[in-house]
Protein backbone atom coordinates (compact mmCIF):
# COMPACT_ATOMS: atom_id res chain seq x y z
CA UNK A 1 0.00 0.00 0.00
CA UNK A 2 2.60 1.90 -0.72
CA UNK A 3 1.18 4.19 -3.24
CA UNK A 4 -0.79 5.85 -0.43
CA UNK A 5 1.87 6.71 1.76
CA UNK A 6 2.83 9.97 0.77
CA UNK A 7 -0.41 11.36 0.26
CA UNK A 8 -0.99 14.88 1.48
CA UNK A 9 -4.26 14.54 3.02
CA UNK A 10 -3.01 11.77 5.38
CA UNK A 11 -2.14 14.24 8.14
CA UNK A 12 -1.60 11.19 10.44
CA UNK A 13 -2.07 7.92 9.50
CA UNK A 14 -2.39 6.58 5.73
CA UNK A 15 -5.52 5.64 4.83
CA UNK A 16 -7.47 3.98 2.76
CA UNK A 17 -11.17 3.10 2.40
CA UNK A 18 -12.37 -0.23 0.90
CA UNK A 19 -14.73 -1.08 -1.41
CA UNK A 20 -17.76 -2.81 -0.57
CA UNK A 21 -20.85 -2.45 2.59
CA UNK A 22 -19.34 -6.16 3.86
CA UNK A 23 -15.61 -5.05 4.21
CA UNK A 24 -15.95 -1.21 4.61
CA UNK A 25 -12.96 1.15 5.41
CA UNK A 26 -9.45 0.06 5.50
CA UNK A 27 -6.50 1.59 7.47
CA UNK A 28 -2.55 0.53 6.75
CA UNK A 29 -1.83 0.40 10.47
CA UNK A 30 -1.34 -2.21 13.23
CA UNK A 31 -1.83 -2.68 17.04
CA UNK A 32 0.19 -2.94 20.19
CA UNK A 33 -1.12 -3.09 23.58
CA UNK A 34 1.72 -2.12 26.26
CA UNK A 35 -0.43 -3.09 29.14
CA UNK A 36 1.05 -6.40 31.25
CA UNK A 37 -2.53 -7.14 32.42
CA UNK A 38 -3.88 -7.42 28.17
CA UNK A 39 -1.10 -9.30 27.86
CA UNK A 40 -1.44 -12.01 30.63
CA UNK A 41 -4.97 -12.42 29.75
CA UNK A 42 -4.44 -12.94 26.01
CA UNK A 43 -1.30 -15.52 26.56
CA UNK A 44 -3.93 -17.16 28.72
CA UNK A 45 -6.65 -17.18 25.95
CA UNK A 46 -4.28 -17.93 22.95
CA UNK A 47 -2.79 -21.21 25.46
CA UNK A 48 -6.34 -22.03 26.06
CA UNK A 49 -7.33 -21.97 22.05
CA UNK A 50 -4.22 -24.42 21.80
CA UNK A 51 -5.10 -26.81 23.63
CA UNK A 52 -8.82 -27.16 22.52
CA UNK A 53 -7.19 -27.25 18.90
CA UNK A 54 -4.28 -29.78 20.12
CA UNK A 55 -6.80 -32.09 22.24
CA UNK A 56 -9.42 -31.90 18.77
CA UNK A 57 -6.72 -32.87 16.43
CA UNK A 58 -5.40 -35.52 18.22
CA UNK A 59 -8.63 -37.26 20.22
CA UNK A 60 -11.37 -36.17 18.52
CA UNK A 61 -13.18 -39.59 16.91
CA UNK A 62 -13.29 -38.15 12.97
CA UNK A 63 -10.64 -36.79 11.09
CA UNK A 64 -11.24 -33.09 11.09
CA UNK A 65 -9.25 -30.46 9.29
CA UNK A 66 -7.90 -27.95 11.48
CA UNK A 67 -6.99 -24.79 8.95
CA UNK A 68 -10.78 -25.37 8.43
CA UNK A 69 -11.83 -25.32 12.21
CA UNK A 70 -8.92 -22.46 12.82
CA UNK A 71 -10.86 -20.29 9.95
CA UNK A 72 -14.24 -20.87 11.20
CA UNK A 73 -12.99 -19.43 14.67
CA UNK A 74 -11.60 -16.52 13.53
CA UNK A 75 -14.72 -15.80 11.31
CA UNK A 76 -17.36 -16.31 14.42
CA UNK A 77 -14.87 -14.23 17.03
CA UNK A 78 -15.02 -11.13 14.29
CA UNK A 79 -18.48 -11.81 13.63
CA UNK A 80 -19.15 -11.02 17.89
CA UNK A 81 -17.24 -7.36 17.42
CA UNK A 82 -19.32 -5.40 14.38
CA UNK A 83 -20.65 -6.22 10.77
CA UNK A 84 -17.41 -5.08 8.95
CA UNK A 85 -14.54 -6.47 11.11
CA UNK A 86 -13.66 -9.16 8.48
CA UNK A 87 -11.30 -12.48 7.95
CA UNK A 88 -9.87 -12.84 4.25
CA UNK A 89 -8.54 -16.01 3.86
CA UNK A 90 -5.51 -16.27 1.50
CA UNK A 91 -6.88 -18.20 -1.69
CA UNK A 92 -9.53 -14.91 -1.43
CA UNK A 93 -7.15 -12.00 -0.71
CA UNK A 94 -6.05 -11.47 -4.31
CA UNK A 95 -9.60 -11.56 -5.79
CA UNK A 96 -10.73 -9.62 -2.37
CA UNK A 97 -8.70 -6.74 -3.61
CA UNK A 98 -8.82 -6.50 -7.23
CA UNK A 99 -11.88 -4.01 -8.05
CA UNK A 100 -9.80 -1.88 -5.54
CA UNK A 101 -6.42 -1.82 -7.78
CA UNK A 102 -9.02 -0.60 -10.77
CA UNK A 103 -7.81 -3.50 -12.78
CA UNK A 104 -7.44 -7.39 -12.75
CA UNK A 105 -4.91 -9.86 -14.94
CA UNK A 106 -6.97 -11.38 -17.72
CA UNK A 107 -7.51 -11.57 -21.76
CA UNK A 108 -9.60 -7.80 -21.67
CA UNK A 109 -12.88 -9.25 -23.48
CA UNK A 110 -16.33 -8.16 -21.88
CA UNK A 111 -18.68 -11.51 -22.72
CA UNK A 112 -21.94 -12.99 -22.69
CA UNK A 113 -23.27 -16.41 -22.34
CA UNK A 114 -25.99 -17.18 -25.21
CA UNK A 115 -27.66 -20.25 -25.79
CA UNK A 116 -25.05 -21.89 -23.85
CA UNK A 117 -21.74 -20.11 -26.02
CA UNK A 118 -19.89 -17.76 -24.32
CA UNK A 119 -20.03 -14.65 -27.00
CA UNK A 120 -17.43 -11.95 -27.48
CA UNK A 121 -19.29 -8.74 -27.06
CA UNK A 122 -16.39 -6.84 -27.30
CA UNK A 123 -12.57 -6.89 -26.78
CA UNK A 124 -11.42 -4.02 -24.39
CA UNK A 125 -9.53 -1.25 -26.34
CA UNK A 126 -6.11 -1.69 -25.78
CA UNK A 127 -6.36 -5.29 -24.47
CA UNK A 128 -4.36 -8.12 -25.30
CA UNK A 129 -7.61 -9.85 -26.88
CA UNK A 130 -8.18 -7.12 -29.24
CA UNK A 131 -4.72 -7.13 -30.33
CA UNK A 132 -4.08 -10.74 -31.77
CA UNK A 133 -7.79 -9.81 -33.38
CA UNK A 134 -10.56 -11.47 -31.33
CA UNK A 135 -13.39 -9.49 -32.44
CA UNK A 136 -17.08 -8.64 -31.03
CA UNK A 137 -19.85 -11.68 -32.27
CA UNK A 138 -16.72 -14.23 -31.60
CA UNK A 139 -17.79 -17.36 -30.34
CA UNK A 140 -15.62 -19.20 -28.27
CA UNK A 141 -15.99 -22.77 -28.13
CA UNK A 142 -12.76 -24.38 -26.83
CA UNK A 143 -10.45 -23.17 -23.98
CA UNK A 144 -6.41 -24.80 -23.88
CA UNK A 145 -8.11 -27.53 -26.13
CA UNK A 146 -11.10 -28.18 -23.76
CA UNK A 147 -15.07 -28.19 -25.55
CA UNK A 148 -16.46 -24.90 -23.37
CA UNK A 149 -19.89 -24.81 -25.88
CA UNK A 150 -23.18 -26.53 -24.57
CA UNK A 151 -21.83 -28.33 -21.14
CA UNK A 152 -23.40 -25.11 -19.36
CA UNK A 153 -20.58 -22.97 -18.46
CA UNK A 154 -21.31 -20.22 -15.96
CA UNK A 155 -19.60 -16.62 -15.59
CA UNK A 156 -17.57 -18.00 -13.07
CA UNK A 157 -16.05 -20.97 -14.81
CA UNK A 158 -15.60 -18.18 -17.80
CA UNK A 159 -14.09 -16.01 -15.16
CA UNK A 160 -11.51 -18.92 -13.69
CA UNK A 161 -10.67 -19.83 -17.42
CA UNK A 162 -9.93 -16.76 -18.94
CA UNK A 163 -8.47 -14.51 -15.76
CA UNK A 164 -5.03 -15.11 -14.42
CA UNK A 165 -1.58 -13.64 -13.60
CA UNK A 166 -0.44 -11.21 -16.41
CA UNK A 167 2.36 -12.86 -18.43
CA UNK A 168 0.50 -16.53 -19.13
CA UNK A 169 -0.84 -17.57 -21.83
CA UNK A 170 -4.22 -19.24 -22.71
CA UNK A 171 -5.27 -20.27 -25.73
CA UNK A 172 -8.68 -20.03 -27.23
CA UNK A 173 -10.61 -20.90 -30.24
CA UNK A 174 -13.36 -19.53 -31.72
CA UNK A 175 -16.06 -19.80 -34.36
CA UNK A 176 -16.51 -16.42 -36.52
CA UNK A 177 -19.55 -15.51 -38.68
CA UNK A 178 -18.51 -15.78 -42.13
CA UNK A 179 -15.57 -18.12 -41.47
CA UNK A 180 -15.72 -21.80 -42.46
CA UNK A 181 -12.97 -23.10 -40.13
CA UNK A 182 -12.49 -22.19 -36.39
CA UNK A 183 -9.78 -19.92 -35.36
CA UNK A 184 -7.39 -20.36 -32.62
CA UNK A 185 -5.47 -17.23 -30.50
CA UNK A 186 -2.73 -17.79 -28.54
CA UNK A 187 -3.16 -15.19 -25.92
CA UNK A 188 -0.43 -13.41 -23.17
CA UNK A 189 -2.82 -12.50 -20.23
CA UNK A 190 -2.33 -8.98 -19.01
CA UNK A 191 -3.45 -6.13 -16.83
CA UNK A 192 -6.82 -5.26 -18.06
CA UNK A 193 -8.25 -1.46 -16.35
CA UNK A 194 -11.97 -1.30 -15.03
CA UNK A 195 -13.38 1.68 -15.41
CA UNK A 196 -14.98 3.39 -12.04
CA UNK A 197 -16.61 6.39 -13.60
CA UNK A 198 -19.33 5.01 -15.87
CA UNK A 199 -20.19 7.84 -17.87
CA UNK A 200 -19.98 11.83 -18.83
CA UNK A 201 -22.12 13.73 -20.75
CA UNK A 202 -24.06 16.85 -20.81
CA UNK A 203 -27.84 16.42 -20.16
CA UNK A 204 -28.18 19.79 -21.89
CA UNK A 205 -25.66 23.35 -23.15
CA UNK A 206 -24.82 23.73 -19.22
CA UNK A 207 -25.62 21.04 -16.82
CA UNK A 208 -23.11 18.03 -16.92
CA UNK A 209 -23.44 14.99 -15.19
CA UNK A 210 -21.03 12.35 -14.08
CA UNK A 211 -21.61 8.43 -12.72
CA UNK A 212 -19.29 7.06 -10.59
CA UNK A 213 -19.81 3.16 -9.66
CA UNK A 214 -17.41 2.91 -7.10
CA UNK A 215 -13.90 4.54 -5.66
CA UNK A 216 -11.28 2.01 -6.74
CA UNK A 217 -7.32 3.01 -7.15
CA UNK A 218 -8.08 4.85 -10.51
CA UNK A 219 -11.01 7.11 -9.47
CA UNK A 220 -9.86 10.59 -9.26
CA UNK A 221 -7.88 10.69 -12.37
CA UNK A 222 -11.11 9.02 -14.21
CA UNK A 223 -13.16 11.41 -12.02
CA UNK A 224 -10.96 14.07 -12.75
CA UNK A 225 -10.71 13.78 -16.60
CA UNK A 226 -14.53 13.39 -16.69
CA UNK A 227 -14.45 16.61 -14.68
CA UNK A 228 -12.29 18.84 -16.78
CA UNK A 229 -14.13 17.13 -20.62
CA UNK A 230 -17.25 18.65 -18.79
CA UNK A 231 -15.94 22.09 -18.73
CA UNK A 232 -14.81 22.00 -22.14
CA UNK A 233 -18.12 21.59 -23.43
CA UNK A 234 -19.34 24.24 -22.02
CA UNK A 235 -20.52 22.84 -17.70
CA UNK A 236 -21.78 25.66 -15.61
CA UNK A 237 -23.64 23.33 -12.96
CA UNK A 238 -23.35 19.12 -12.35
CA UNK A 239 -25.27 16.38 -11.17
CA UNK A 240 -23.40 13.93 -9.91
CA UNK A 241 -24.36 10.75 -9.24
CA UNK A 242 -23.40 7.83 -6.58
CA UNK A 243 -26.03 6.24 -6.49
CA UNK A 244 -25.83 2.79 -5.28
CA UNK A 245 -21.93 3.74 -4.80
CA UNK A 246 -20.96 0.89 -2.08
CA UNK A 247 -17.57 3.22 -1.25
CA UNK A 248 -13.97 2.34 -2.39
CA UNK A 249 -10.49 3.80 -1.11
CA UNK A 250 -11.32 6.75 1.16
CA UNK A 251 -8.43 8.98 0.18
CA UNK A 252 -9.74 8.91 -3.50
CA UNK A 253 -12.75 10.34 -2.15
CA UNK A 254 -11.00 13.40 -0.52
CA UNK A 255 -9.27 14.24 -3.33
CA UNK A 256 -13.07 14.16 -5.31
CA UNK A 257 -14.67 16.22 -2.36
CA UNK A 258 -11.51 18.48 -2.42
CA UNK A 259 -12.94 19.60 -6.04
CA UNK A 260 -15.62 21.44 -4.95
CA UNK A 261 -14.46 22.75 -1.75
CA UNK A 262 -12.41 25.86 -0.79
CA UNK A 263 -8.92 25.51 0.79
CA UNK A 264 -9.52 24.37 4.62
CA UNK A 265 -12.80 23.66 4.44
CA UNK A 266 -13.04 20.31 6.69
CA UNK A 267 -13.59 16.85 5.09
CA UNK A 268 -13.70 14.10 7.19
CA UNK A 269 -11.71 13.03 10.64
CA UNK A 270 -11.47 9.54 12.04
CA UNK A 271 -11.39 8.79 15.86
CA UNK A 272 -10.29 5.34 17.57
CA UNK A 273 -9.16 4.04 20.88
CA UNK A 274 -5.75 5.31 20.38
CA UNK A 275 -4.61 8.28 18.92
CA UNK A 276 -2.69 7.21 16.53
CA UNK A 277 -5.60 5.95 14.25
CA UNK A 278 -6.81 9.56 14.53
CA UNK A 279 -6.92 12.17 11.64
CA UNK A 280 -8.41 14.78 9.84
CA UNK A 281 -8.35 15.59 5.90
CA UNK A 282 -8.74 19.41 5.11
CA UNK A 283 -9.13 20.57 1.28
CA UNK A 284 -5.74 21.67 0.24
CA UNK A 285 -6.17 22.63 -3.88
CA UNK A 286 -7.61 24.61 -6.16
CA UNK A 287 -10.76 22.49 -7.15
CA UNK A 288 -11.66 22.16 -11.01
CA UNK A 289 -15.27 23.03 -9.90
CA UNK A 290 -15.50 24.98 -6.37
CA UNK A 291 -17.95 27.16 -7.79
CA UNK A 292 -21.29 26.96 -9.57
CA UNK A 293 -24.70 24.70 -8.35
CA UNK A 294 -23.86 21.44 -7.37
CA UNK A 295 -26.16 18.14 -6.94
CA UNK A 296 -25.11 14.44 -5.14
CA UNK A 297 -27.59 12.07 -6.02
CA UNK A 298 -27.43 8.83 -3.41
CA UNK A 299 -29.83 5.83 -2.38
CA UNK A 300 -30.12 3.65 0.20
CA UNK A 301 -27.03 1.27 -2.12
CA UNK A 302 -24.42 4.77 -1.40
CA UNK A 303 -22.32 3.59 1.29
CA UNK A 304 -18.36 4.40 2.91
CA UNK A 305 -16.72 6.82 0.67
CA UNK A 306 -19.68 7.76 -1.28
CA UNK A 307 -21.05 8.94 2.08
CA UNK A 308 -17.86 10.81 2.67
CA UNK A 309 -17.98 12.73 -0.08
CA UNK A 310 -21.78 13.37 0.16
CA UNK A 311 -21.04 14.07 3.84
CA UNK A 312 -18.59 16.65 3.18
CA UNK A 313 -20.41 18.65 0.64
CA UNK A 314 -23.43 18.13 2.16
CA UNK A 315 -21.94 20.05 5.48
CA UNK A 316 -20.09 22.53 4.13
CA UNK A 317 -23.34 23.76 1.86
CA UNK A 318 -21.67 22.85 -0.99
CA UNK A 319 -23.94 20.62 -2.42
CA UNK A 320 -27.95 19.79 -2.45
CA UNK A 321 -28.08 16.50 -1.84
CA UNK A 322 -31.15 14.22 -3.31
CA UNK A 323 -32.35 11.39 -3.57
CA UNK A 324 -32.87 8.58 -0.44
CA UNK A 325 -31.27 7.66 3.06
CA UNK A 326 -27.68 6.30 2.47
CA UNK A 327 -26.38 3.04 3.39
CA UNK A 328 -24.80 4.36 7.07
CA UNK A 329 -21.51 2.67 7.19
CA UNK A 330 -18.81 5.22 9.23
CA UNK A 331 -16.86 2.24 10.94
CA UNK A 332 -13.21 2.52 9.39
CA UNK A 333 -10.73 -0.97 9.15
CA UNK A 334 -7.24 -1.80 9.37
CA UNK A 335 -6.12 -4.16 6.63
CA UNK A 336 -3.46 -6.61 8.45
CA UNK A 337 -1.49 -9.52 6.36
CA UNK A 338 -1.47 -12.57 8.42
CA UNK A 339 1.47 -14.96 8.21
CA UNK A 340 -0.42 -18.15 5.77
CA UNK A 341 -1.02 -14.83 3.22
CA UNK A 342 -4.84 -14.58 4.98
CA UNK A 343 -5.84 -11.15 5.51
CA UNK A 344 -7.88 -9.63 8.82
CA UNK A 345 -9.32 -6.48 8.41
CA UNK A 346 -10.42 -5.13 12.02
CA UNK A 347 -12.22 -1.84 13.08
CA UNK A 348 -10.22 0.48 14.44
CA UNK A 349 -11.97 3.92 14.32
CA UNK A 350 -15.22 5.80 13.23
CA UNK A 351 -14.88 8.50 10.74
CA UNK A 352 -17.02 11.55 11.33
CA UNK A 353 -18.39 14.16 8.48
CA UNK A 354 -17.13 17.88 8.90
CA UNK A 355 -20.05 19.11 11.07
CA UNK A 356 -19.26 16.10 14.00
CA UNK A 357 -21.89 13.28 12.27
CA UNK A 358 -20.98 9.65 12.77
CA UNK A 359 -23.37 8.31 10.37
CA UNK A 360 -22.70 4.68 11.45
CA UNK A 361 -26.11 2.59 11.65
CA UNK A 362 -26.71 1.07 14.81
CA UNK A 363 -25.09 -2.52 15.18
CA UNK A 364 -26.52 -3.64 18.51
CA UNK A 365 -28.03 -6.64 16.54
CA UNK A 366 -26.41 -8.25 13.98
CA UNK A 367 -29.50 -10.03 12.70
CA UNK A 368 -31.34 -6.59 12.46
CA UNK A 369 -28.05 -4.90 11.22
CA UNK A 370 -28.14 -7.74 8.35
CA UNK A 371 -31.71 -7.42 7.54
CA UNK A 372 -31.59 -3.17 7.92
CA UNK A 373 -32.73 -2.96 3.94
CA UNK A 374 -35.48 -5.44 3.88
CA UNK A 375 -37.24 -3.33 7.12
CA UNK A 376 -36.88 0.10 5.83
CA UNK A 377 -38.82 -1.13 2.52
CA UNK A 378 -41.16 -2.99 5.00
CA UNK A 379 -41.61 0.34 6.98
CA UNK A 380 -42.53 2.05 3.73
CA UNK A 381 -38.77 4.65 4.00
CA UNK A 382 -38.04 4.50 0.16
CA UNK A 383 -41.77 5.41 -0.71
CA UNK A 384 -41.80 8.63 2.32
CA UNK A 385 -39.43 10.54 3.83
CA UNK A 386 -42.09 10.78 6.84
CA UNK A 387 -41.50 7.22 7.83
CA UNK A 388 -37.90 8.11 8.76
CA UNK A 389 -37.44 8.91 12.41
CA UNK A 390 -34.17 10.86 13.35
CA UNK A 391 -33.10 11.17 17.62
CA UNK A 392 -33.06 14.33 18.83
CA UNK A 393 -29.90 13.82 20.22
CA UNK A 394 -28.15 13.38 17.10
CA UNK A 395 -28.57 16.58 15.75
CA UNK A 396 -25.94 18.73 14.00
CA UNK A 397 -25.73 22.02 11.90
CA UNK A 398 -24.40 22.53 8.70
CA UNK A 399 -21.54 25.65 8.05
CA UNK A 400 -24.56 27.60 7.50
CA UNK A 401 -26.93 26.27 10.04
CA UNK A 402 -29.05 23.50 8.19
CA UNK A 403 -29.96 20.84 10.28
CA UNK A 404 -28.65 17.37 9.79
CA UNK A 405 -28.68 14.09 11.50
CA UNK A 406 -26.19 11.06 12.64
CA UNK A 407 -26.85 7.91 13.85
CA UNK A 408 -27.73 6.00 10.35
CA UNK A 409 -27.00 7.24 6.97
CA UNK A 410 -26.94 10.55 5.12
CA UNK A 411 -30.71 11.91 4.69
CA UNK A 412 -30.74 13.47 1.42
CA UNK A 413 -31.75 17.63 1.17
CA UNK A 414 -34.63 16.46 -1.00
CA UNK A 415 -36.46 12.72 -0.66
CA UNK A 416 -37.22 10.99 -3.94
CA UNK A 417 -39.18 8.33 -3.68
CA UNK A 418 -38.39 4.61 -4.97
CA UNK A 419 -40.22 4.87 -8.46
CA UNK A 420 -42.14 1.60 -9.06
CA UNK A 421 -43.18 2.90 -12.22
CA UNK A 422 -40.53 2.20 -14.11
CA UNK A 423 -40.42 -2.01 -13.13
CA UNK A 424 -41.92 -4.71 -14.92
CA UNK A 425 -40.96 -8.52 -13.74
CA UNK A 426 -41.60 -9.45 -17.01
CA UNK A 427 -38.23 -6.96 -18.14
CA UNK A 428 -36.86 -8.39 -15.16
CA UNK A 429 -37.05 -11.72 -16.66
CA UNK A 430 -36.05 -10.99 -19.85
CA UNK A 431 -32.56 -9.37 -18.50
CA UNK A 432 -31.76 -11.79 -16.02
CA UNK A 433 -32.22 -14.75 -19.10
CA UNK A 434 -30.17 -12.84 -20.48
CA UNK A 435 -32.30 -12.78 -23.42
CA UNK A 436 -32.46 -8.69 -23.92
CA UNK A 437 -28.91 -8.45 -23.81
CA UNK A 438 -28.56 -11.45 -26.61
CA UNK A 439 -31.26 -9.55 -28.80
CA UNK A 440 -30.09 -6.66 -28.98
CA UNK A 441 -26.81 -8.44 -29.45
CA UNK A 442 -28.29 -9.75 -32.49
CA UNK A 443 -30.23 -6.95 -33.55
CA UNK A 444 -26.67 -4.55 -33.62
CA UNK A 445 -24.62 -7.44 -35.23
CA UNK A 446 -27.66 -7.75 -37.91
CA UNK A 447 -27.78 -3.76 -38.37
CA UNK A 448 -24.18 -2.72 -37.48
CA UNK A 449 -23.05 -0.61 -40.32
CA UNK A 450 -26.33 1.08 -40.21
CA UNK A 451 -25.84 1.99 -36.56
CA UNK A 452 -22.31 3.06 -36.72
CA UNK A 453 -22.78 5.23 -39.93
CA UNK A 454 -25.89 7.00 -37.26
CA UNK A 455 -24.62 10.68 -35.41
CA UNK A 456 -25.67 9.46 -31.85
CA UNK A 457 -27.64 12.80 -31.64
CA UNK A 458 -29.71 11.43 -34.53
CA UNK A 459 -29.71 7.79 -32.93
CA UNK A 460 -31.88 9.54 -30.20
CA UNK A 461 -34.22 11.25 -31.99
CA UNK A 462 -34.83 9.15 -34.92
CA UNK A 463 -34.17 5.67 -34.08
CA UNK A 464 -37.29 3.72 -32.90
CA UNK A 465 -38.10 0.59 -31.65
CA UNK A 466 -40.88 -1.09 -33.57
CA UNK A 467 -43.74 -3.44 -32.45
CA UNK A 468 -41.37 -5.85 -35.05
CA UNK A 469 -38.22 -5.96 -32.84
CA UNK A 470 -40.18 -6.15 -29.72
CA UNK A 471 -41.81 -9.17 -30.88
CA UNK A 472 -38.48 -10.57 -32.14
CA UNK A 473 -37.85 -10.30 -28.33
CA UNK A 474 -40.03 -12.10 -27.23
CA UNK A 475 -39.17 -15.17 -29.36
CA UNK A 476 -35.62 -15.00 -28.17
CA UNK A 477 -36.98 -14.74 -24.19
CA UNK A 478 -39.20 -17.67 -25.08
CA UNK A 479 -36.18 -19.43 -26.51
CA UNK A 480 -34.67 -19.11 -23.13
CA UNK A 481 -37.10 -20.37 -21.10
CA UNK A 482 -39.26 -17.15 -20.21
CA UNK A 483 -43.12 -16.90 -20.59
CA UNK A 484 -44.02 -13.91 -22.64
CA UNK A 485 -46.70 -12.03 -21.05
CA UNK A 486 -47.50 -9.63 -23.90
CA UNK A 487 -50.38 -7.73 -21.60
CA UNK A 488 -47.29 -6.25 -19.59
CA UNK A 489 -45.50 -5.40 -22.58
CA UNK A 490 -48.36 -3.85 -23.93
CA UNK A 491 -49.36 -1.66 -21.13
CA UNK A 492 -45.63 -0.56 -20.50
CA UNK A 493 -44.41 -0.84 -24.10
CA UNK A 494 -42.60 2.44 -23.84
CA UNK A 495 -40.61 1.37 -21.03
CA UNK A 496 -39.74 -2.10 -23.07
CA UNK A 497 -38.79 0.25 -25.49
CA UNK A 498 -36.59 2.34 -24.02
CA UNK A 499 -34.69 -0.74 -22.83
CA UNK A 500 -33.97 -1.82 -25.64
CA UNK A 501 -32.96 1.07 -27.68
CA UNK A 502 -30.61 1.66 -24.44
CA UNK A 503 -28.83 -1.62 -24.81
CA UNK A 504 -28.60 -0.73 -28.47
CA UNK A 505 -26.95 2.13 -27.97
CA UNK A 506 -24.34 0.68 -25.35
CA UNK A 507 -23.22 -1.53 -27.91
CA UNK A 508 -22.17 1.07 -30.29
CA UNK A 509 -21.70 3.95 -28.06
CA UNK A 510 -20.73 2.80 -24.85
CA UNK A 511 -22.07 3.59 -21.38
CA UNK A 512 -21.74 7.64 -23.05
CA UNK A 513 -24.00 6.70 -25.31
CA UNK A 514 -26.22 3.79 -22.68
CA UNK A 515 -27.05 6.41 -19.86
CA UNK A 516 -28.53 9.58 -21.75
CA UNK A 517 -31.23 6.66 -22.57
CA UNK A 518 -31.59 4.82 -19.58
CA UNK A 519 -31.14 8.02 -17.44
CA UNK A 520 -34.87 8.66 -18.30
CA UNK A 521 -35.87 6.43 -16.04
CA UNK A 522 -33.99 7.58 -13.19
CA UNK A 523 -36.39 9.10 -10.91
CA UNK A 524 -34.09 11.00 -8.55
CA UNK A 525 -32.24 12.15 -11.55
CA UNK A 526 -35.36 13.72 -13.09
CA UNK A 527 -36.23 15.33 -9.91
CA UNK A 528 -32.79 16.74 -9.23
CA UNK A 529 -32.65 18.40 -12.58
CA UNK A 530 -36.19 20.58 -11.23
CA UNK A 531 -34.00 21.78 -7.85
CA UNK A 532 -31.41 23.46 -9.41
CA UNK A 533 -33.06 26.42 -7.65
CA UNK A 534 -32.70 25.23 -4.54
CA UNK A 535 -28.94 24.06 -4.93
CA UNK A 536 -28.20 28.17 -6.53
CA UNK A 537 -29.23 29.07 -3.14
CA UNK A 538 -27.12 27.84 -1.08
CA UNK A 539 -24.08 28.98 -3.68
CA UNK A 540 -25.43 32.72 -2.71
CA UNK A 541 -25.73 31.95 0.65
CA UNK A 542 -21.86 31.14 1.05
CA UNK A 543 -20.91 34.34 -0.91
Amino acid sequence: MSEYNNSKYQIRLPIILFIGIAAGVLIGATFTDSTSVVKNDLNSNLHKFKEVLTLIDQNYVDTVNTDKLVDDAIEKMLSELDPHSSYIPASDVKKANEDLRGNFEGIGVEFNIFQDTIVVVTPLSGGPSESVGVMSGDRIIKIDGEDVAGVGFTNQDVQKSLKGEKGTQVNITVKRKGEKEPIEFEIIRDKIPQQSVDANYMIDDITGYIKVNRFSATTYEEFLDALKQLKKKGMERLVLDLQGNPGGYMNHAIRMADEFLPDNEKIVYTQGKQSRFDMEALAERKGEFEKGDLIVLVNEGSASAAEIVTGALQDNDRALVVGRRTFGKGLVQSPMDLSDGSELRLTISRYYTPSGRSIQKPYDNMKDYSRDMIERYKHGEFFSADSIQFNDSLKFETRHGRTVYGGGGIMPDYFVPLDTAHSSSYLNRLFTSNSMQEYTFKYVGNNKTRLEGMDYKDFLREFTVTDKMLEDLVQVGASNGVTPVRSEMKEQKDLFKLHTKAQIARQIWGNDGFYPIYNQTNEVLKQALKLFDEAEKLERTKL
